[in-house]
């Protein structure tokens, strides 16, 4: 069972700009420059109203986990509300992407609840680099054995409690990610593909064979990437495309002329918002 063990408003999270900036790959090649645009008051509005929460995660010894929340103000319970679970990028945690540019204002304005997991730790890939923990492994961290495994098993964790404590649309329930959340969109999405109306993966870390989109050709995708990219080469993410060209998959992708790999998807999110807003499960 999962228990719910605390609930917190997080008004604080305005002051935001080093997550978003040194969040996404820190240590490493995969952190390019991004300058967050100036927030309108809405933004700002809507991330003070964002909550973190937390749950037992029984397989991983009955931690605590956190995970945060946006509930848009029209929600009150009477409708079935779509649900976005949007996935971080290595090395960042569950702030990053309810700050991710004018998301939570895009979730407030088309109505979507927002959930974003931890998925275990800062870079557990959402089970995309396998289930054990060979690739993350760190002398001063190593982390458990079955990393991999416990990544995924916390967003699949935090989408059940979504569903349990909130009026949520299942035909309307969408997974996105950024970078290695790119990479476990399109590892989660296929897997589960049963579970979600669309997927949009953004500047996606993804290291397996494109041959798991077999698994999902029901799926519509939209894509977004940079070709100026220093952290992901543009090239896998084109094999991807190509793999849905051939599997007839209904998609979109917008390939960034000079976007970088901070720029692309943020500069893009009010496009991937409104093609989640057209789509729901067959």
């Amino acid at each position: 069972m999962l228990h719910r063990t605390k609930v917190t408003r997080n008004a604080c999270t305005v002051c935001l700009s080093s997550v978003l900036v040194v969040g996404l790959f820190a240590s490493s090649a995969l952190a390019q420059d991004w300058v967050q645009p100036e927030r309108s008051q809405a933004n700002l509005d809507a991330l003070a109203r964002v909550q973190e929460k937390t749950y037992t995660f029984q397989d991983a010894g009955n931690i605590d986990m956190g995970y945060r929340v946006y509930v848009p103000t029209s929600y009150d319970g009477s409708d079935a509300t779509p649900l976005v679970i949007a996935l971080h990028g290595l090395g960042s945690g569950t702030l990053y992407m309810m700050e991710y540019n004018n998301l939570v204002e895009l979730a407030e304005h088309h109505g979507f609840l927002v959930a974003t997991p931890m998925g275990y730790n800062p870079r557990g890939w959402y089970g995309a680099r396998g289930q054990g923990n060979e690739f993350n492994r760190r002398r001063d961290d190593p982390g458990p054995e079955n990393l991999g495994a416990l990544s995924e098993h916390d967003v699949l964790n935090v989408l059940a409690i979504m569903r349990e404590d909130y009026n949520v649309d299942d035909r309307r329930i969408y997974l996105i990610g950024q970078s290695m959340g790119g990479g476990g969109t399109w590892y989660l999405g296929t897997k589960y593909s049963d579970i979600w109306a669309a997927l949009a993966p953004m500047a996606p870390a993804i290291y397996i064979s494109p041959d798991i989109l077999e698994h999902a050709t029901h799926l519509p995708v939209m894509v977004v990437m940079g070709d100026a990219d220093q952290a992901v080469d543009v090239e896998v993410t084109r094999q991807w495309v190509a793999k849905m060209q051939e599997l007839g998959m209904r998609y979109e992708y917008i390939e960034v002329p000079g976007g970088s790999h901070s720029s692309a998807g943020r500069e893009n999110i009010d496009t991937v918002f409104a093609f989640l807003d057209t789509h729901r499960k067959q």
